[in-house]
């Protein structure tokens, strides 16, 4: 297998976990390059189903390193309770210790980042952006604001006490006039450092520089990313978006390997579209077809448990995700939700209500986006049960119809197909 990263390319939860789980088999070197446990990723082995937020999915097997790159952001408590979570599932606390790295240059989202997300996402009311509320943007607004905490500064008090003397004036600043918060002690924030040490010292990498460069130069490397590229803080649905770069293009930065480390790009599509939290969905279904998804599909936030909205597959954001998510190849999932539908919509254009207007390029201002209905093309479902398919000759005349419609859209080749939650429902072509 060529070193791939895998992309979530509508707006997340589209099946990426079971996707990089499937081809973590091959790989030597698993990555997470951005994102924080904001993340709900969902993997299926034997029956038995594990939720990973932050940790990569290939951590489910033997000898293989999983690695959070220095993209990603840390929520200790949050770690360590998924870690224990897994643990009960019966993988070893030894296994975590041997398999999962921590790069030192990750930062941590601390109490006060939860704080602060929390009270913004409740004063915006109506105009709430739909986080998780886990500081994962208050985290990230620091880092790029250079007033971030790094893993590697749990690890050195005398710099750490330098660090809070800088930070904690700004950020006691910000807590009590901005948002009327309460600040935060510097001992207070030094025994929660003290703590969060105490939980990463195990898997946090000091040895990174040297352990990468024989990684790159004789091993597979598998990048994992969170969320989706219609939720990339650059080219998502802005400002509705995540505080990270999920494209391709983020990977290498993310895991400390540059461009060149990268040679395929894996963009996970669901058969439909859905969507957690707040922004545009040109193709949301808010009938009995959204519905009918919505249950058939098991479609609630692995992190939140938040319904989501559904509709059905939109290609002109997909093309749009193909060119700037850097795609090469596409895996569709859940494929087996659309057995008991006689028609299968794809949204293929959109029309300006207003103007009467075609459009066939994503627009990218979305608050114009409610000036826009979906131009749909309809085909004829297949009506027959897919999820004991283990090749492509076997899926029904009319589902190959339906995949061989979505690569004339997108330009690109399927290269996998899952037909259900279980590593062994998935056709790779």
């Amino acid at each position: 297998m060529k070193n791939t990263v895998v992309v979530g390319a509508q707006f997340g939860d589209e099946g990426k976990a079971k996707i990089t789980d499937l081809l973590a088999q091959k790989a030597d070197f698993i990555t997470r390059f951005q994102g924080g446990s904001n993340a709900g990723h969902t993997v299926v082995v034997d029956n038995k189903k594990y939720a990973f937020h932050l940790i990569p999915s290939g951590i489910l097997y033997q000898n293989k390193i999983c690695m959070i790159g220095s993209g990603c952001v840390i929520k200790p408590d949050d770690l360590n309770k998924e870690i224990n979570d897994i643990v009960d599932k019966g993988i070893s606390l030894e296994h975590f210790k041997q398999c999962l790295r921590i790069s030192p240059l990750a930062h941590i989202t601390m109490k006060y980042h939860c704080d602060i997300d929390g009270y913004s996402e409740s004063e915006l009311g109506k105009n709430k952006i739909g986080t998780t509320k886990k500081g994962i943007g208050p985290t990230y607004t620091d880092k790029y604001a250079r007033i971030g905490i790094r893993v590697e500064d749990l690890f050195d008090i005398e710099t750490l006490s330098k660090k809070l003397d800088i930070i904690l004036p700004k950020k006691n600043k910000e807590l009590e006039f901005v948002y009327h918060l309460k600040p935060y002690s510097k001992e207070e924030v030094l025994l929660e450092c003290a703590q969060y040490k105490k939980i990463l010292e195990p898997y946090v990498d000091f040895n990174w520089q040297e352990n990468l460069s024989k990684i790159k130069k004789d091993k597979t490397i598998l990048f994992e990313g969170a969320q989706g590229v219609m939720l990339d803080v650059d080219f998502g649905t802005y400002p509705f978006v995540t505080s990270s770069n999920p494209i391709a293009g983020g990977a290498g930065v993310g895991a400390s390997m540059g461009p060149f480390a990268i040679s395929e790009a894996v963009g996970v599509f669901k058969a439909y579209m859905t969507r957690v939290g707040e922004g545009a969905f040109i193709t949301e279904l808010l009938d009995e077809t959204g519905e009918k998804l919505r249950e058939i599909g098991a479609e609630f936030g692995v992190t939140t448990g938040r319904p989501r909205r559904c509709g059905w597959f939109d290609a002109i954001s997909a093309r749009y995700a193909v060119l700037v998510g850097g795609l090469t190849t596409v895996a569709i999932t859940k494929l087996d939700v659309l057995d008991k539908f006689d028609k299968i919509k794809i949204a293929t254009a959109y029309k300006n209500k207003k103007t009467g207007e075609i459009v066939k390029n994503y627009p990218t201002n979305v608050y114009t986006h409610t000036d826009y209905e979906p131009i749909y093309e309809t085909l004829d479902g297949w009506g027959e049960d897919i999820t004991q398919c283990k090749t492509y000759s076997e899926l029904p005349v009319n589902a190959k119809k339906y995949l061989s419609k979505l690569e004339e859209l997108l330009g690109i080749k399927i290269s996998i197909i899952s037909v259900g939650p279980d590593r062994e429902q998935t056709i790779f072509i």
